[in-house]
């Protein structure tokens, strides 16, 4: 693990906040995708490869953000997330279901006593370029109306601009609108532009108290990856030990079959190790990967791969 203080100090200044981030030790971007693309070649045998679907499924932010969403189409989501196989009732529910913050009251209704939590998008999504007082209300009301999680988006302008100790305040502020719901800090990676930035805004997303790390919001091309994740998992791991506080982290965009989610689920575990292997540390932000996940499923317990209409039409 590299040797980093835990923060630049107290009150510290926006050079302060430069010196320290850019202080962090440098990502062989090589040596990364190297890693990350000898673990994707792992195999796991047929009961591993069982357990791991199932874990896959347990840790999907099922999601629906689109202009276009309804109530009704928020409450087919929420009851496939309790249910996701209605032909088998052992499938397990999902972790979530991730709507925007008018949706939060029609989720909350379809899903309480259910286990599966409520997840809004707040601060200006996808942009995050919005004053702060209309961030943290934004946060406030999904709040307010029941959401359990809140995924930020930071302000990418702010942050490559070099202006980190606003980026570090907002976080801090929206940490505090959030009260007892956990905070996602979408770093929107794609943006980002190198590795050594994805390092230096998951440093200063931890350090302002997120509670998860998430690689994007969905919207951009380029959205989540293996070695950003794997990235972002080592500074997760390297982050407890500093600070003695485990982060969990959200992969999103993308990731669409069961064949990936396991790529993913290698990475957690060589990487961040197995305590990051459960829902509450790990999450995927996706909508079409539960059903490929389902149909993988379904072929384990029949042997015979199952047509897309197997499963429900989000």
């Amino acid at each position: 693990m590299p040797d980093i203080a835990l923060t630049p100090g107290p009150g510290a200044t926006g050079a302060a906040w430069r010196s320290y981030l850019h202080g962090l030790p440098g990502v062989d971007a090589v040596g990364l995708e190297a890693r990350a693309a000898a673990l994707a070649t792992r195999s796991i045998k047929t009961s591993a490869k069982a357990f791991a679907i199932d874990l896959a499924i347990s840790m999907i932010d099922l999601t629906t953000l689109e202009g276009a969403d309804t109530p009704g189409k928020v409450r087919s989501l929420c009851a496939k997330a309790m249910h996701p196989d209605a032909s088998d009732g052992s499938a397990p529910k999902v972790a979530a279901v991730c709507v925007y913050p008018d949706m939060v009251p029609t989720a909350v209704a379809a899903l309480r006593g259910s286990g599966v939590g409520v997840a809004s998008v707040a601060t200006a999504f996808p942009s995050g370029r919005a004053p702060l007082e209309a961030k943290l209300l934004d946060t406030r009301s999904a709040v307010a109306a029941g959401a359990s999680e809140i995924d930020m988006v930071i302000d990418r302008g702010a942050f490559l601009a070099g202006d980190y100790l606003k980026v570090f305040e907002e976080i801090v502020a929206v940490r505090e609108a959030c009260g007892d719901a956990h905070l996602k800090v979408i770093l929107e990676t794609g943006e980002l532009a190198t590795y050594d930035n994805v390092r230096r805004a998951s440093w200063l997303a931890m350090l302002a108290g997120a509670d998860f790390i998430k690689t994007s919001t969905g919207k951009v091309p380029s959205a989540a990856t293996l070695p950003v994740t794997l990235l972002m998992l080592e500074a997760v791991r390297d982050f407890l030990v500093v600070s003695g506080r485990q982060v969990g982290v959200k992969a999103a965009g993308g990731i669409r079959s069961s064949k990936d989610a396991v790529r993913y689920l290698v990475v957690v575990n060589e990487t961040a190790g197995e305590a990051w292997l459960d829902p509450g540390w790990f999450r995927f932000g996706a909508s079409s990967l539960l059903n490929d996940l389902l149909m993988q499923r379904r072929k384990l317990v029949s042997g015979v791969y199952a047509g897309p209409d197997y499963v429900a039409v989000d």
